[in-house]
């Protein structure tokens, strides 16, 4: 019973006309930056950091989360069309949508990634739903001691799971905790790292740091790798799938929504591991395992809804823990942490409206998606001529007036510029950003001290 009564207080919430509203914002942009490859729900969200700020904490997070599940459905659009992955767990798509495409077969493709992506996203919610409390409840039991072992096992995960050097992956992770010292320290009042500059004593402003590291920085490496975009198919037809194509989805869909549902919680990023692992079991217990990479809709069907509930459930350790399991994740809790929200299980416990909230929308956001990603495939197949030099300059300005307009601090703006230029050379040399900065943002040492290593996942 109490299920229900969360879940219809997270309806209640979530159906409430102006989240509607936003989360179809979230989730339109989410597929909007999954179809224009390179810009990524990392980069846009920390462009938005600003904007959420005149929106209330659960309108926010709503439209938050709308971006981040909302581009891996947009990502398999250019994956199909173009064989080139909007988001990286898009890729395995592409082996047999693109080969599709090449067939005259994209619209089947383009409605199996989207049928097998609601059918996934409804699927995890409920996930999320039935399992979320039960975890926050063990987690409201934890002292310091099971918090530190909870960050150094983050730490651990982090060095790990990077798919560089390991070496590398450490010291991105001790200057992460470095950066976050700087500032006041909050016992003793001393600053620390500061070099005599007033505007350090609260340490680095998160949306400049997060703007410039994982925004301008990561579309100036896009920048570099601009090239013509090859369309296959201008016009979409039969997208409807057949007879044939429903039974061949069926088996797929299923077995990578629980793929998804089970991997998507694990650190460093679960939809990505989903994906390959859901490709991987089709081609095992298939009959024909010889027709994969050759235009299998079950190379389809399968990655995309596992990597949609791989997304979705991945939303469970970041709301019942206050660990987020990839970097995206990592930029949401700082949004949450700059409303004013302490990350953890108390979240549930004290703000059952943001939980619940957040959970039930993506209920409406999954069958948001259906509308905008079927009938509406035309309009995004012709954003795909987009150059991308052309959107460079307007998204700049963007997030220029964003960080300064957050503190109408002009040095906002040089730190805007030195995390930009330490994201994009930390790039040129091998290492994995989301082993990297952290912030110091939280009233509550134990959290913000959480916050600040979670960020290595």
């Amino acid at each position: 019973m109490d299920l229900l009564a969360n879940l219809a207080l997270g309806i209640e919430t979530a159906f409430l006309p102006w989240n509607l509203l936003y989360c179809f914002v979230g989730v339109l942009l989410g597929t909007l930056i999954g179809v224009l490859p390179g810009i990524g729900p990392s980069a846009t969200i920390a462009m938005l950091l600003p904007i959420t700020f005149a929106l209330s904490p659960v309108t926010s997070m709503i439209m938050l989360a709308g971006i981040y599940y909302g581009a891996q459905y947009g990502g398999s659009t250019t994956a199909i069309l173009l064989n080139m992955p909007g988001e990286a767990s898009s890729a395995v798509t592409a082996l047999d949508g693109h080969e599709m495409a090449k067939q005259g077969r994209a619209g089947p493709a383009l409605a199996a990634a989207a049928i097998g992506s609601f059918f996934a996203g409804t699927v995890a919610t409920l996930f999320i739903g039935l399992f979320a409390m039960p975890l926050t409840s063990v987690a409201l039991t934890f002292t310091s001691t099971e918090y530190f072992s909870l960050i150094v096992l983050g730490l651990i995960c982090s060095i790990v799971l990077s798919s560089g050097s390991p070496t590398k992956a450490v010291a991105m992770v001790i200057t992460g905790i470095l950066m976050g010292q700087v500032g006041m320290d909050m016992y003793t009042a001393t600053p620390r790292f500061t070099f005599g500059l007033l505007d350090l004593d609260d340490g680095f402003t998160f949306t400049a740091v997060v703007i410039g590291t994982y925004g301008i920085a990561e579309i100036l490496r896009n920048l570099e790798n601009e090239s013509e975009r090859a369309v296959i198919a201008k016009k979409i037809e039969g997208i409807i799938p057949s007879r044939e194509d429903w039974r061949r989805m069926v088996g797929p869909i299923l077995r990578g929504t629980g793929i998804g549902s089970l991997l998507g919680v694990l650190p460093g990023g679960g939809a990505l591991l989903s994906s390959f692992a859901s490709y991987a079991i089709e081609k095992k217990v298939s009959k024909h395992p010889e027709q994969f990479g050759h235009g299998a809709i079950e190379g389809v069907a399968g990655p995309e809804s596992a990597n949609n509930a791989g997304a979705q459930t991945a939303f469970i350790p970041m709301l019942t823990l206050g660990i987020p399991s990839n970097g995206v994740l990592a930029i949401m809790i700082g949004a949450m942490i700059l409303h004013g929200i302490v990350p953890g299980p108390n979240v549930a416990r004290d703000q059952p409206e943001l939980f619940w909230g957040i959970i039930a929308s993506m209920w409406a956001g999954n069958l948001m998606l259906v509308v905008l990603n079927l009938p509406l495939v035309g309009m995004w197949v012709r954003l795909l001529t987009i150059p991308y030099y052309w959107m460079f300059p307007a998204i700049l300005a963007f997030c220029a007036l964003g960080v300064f307009g957050t503190n109408s601090n002009p040095f906002d703006l040089a730190t805007l510029i030195g995390f930009t230029l330490f994201g994009y050379f930390m790039y040129r040399l091998g290492y994995e950003l989301y082993c990297g900065p952290v912030l110091r943002h939280s009233a509550e040492p134990i959290q913000a001290a959480n916050f600040r290593l979670a960020v290595a996942f």
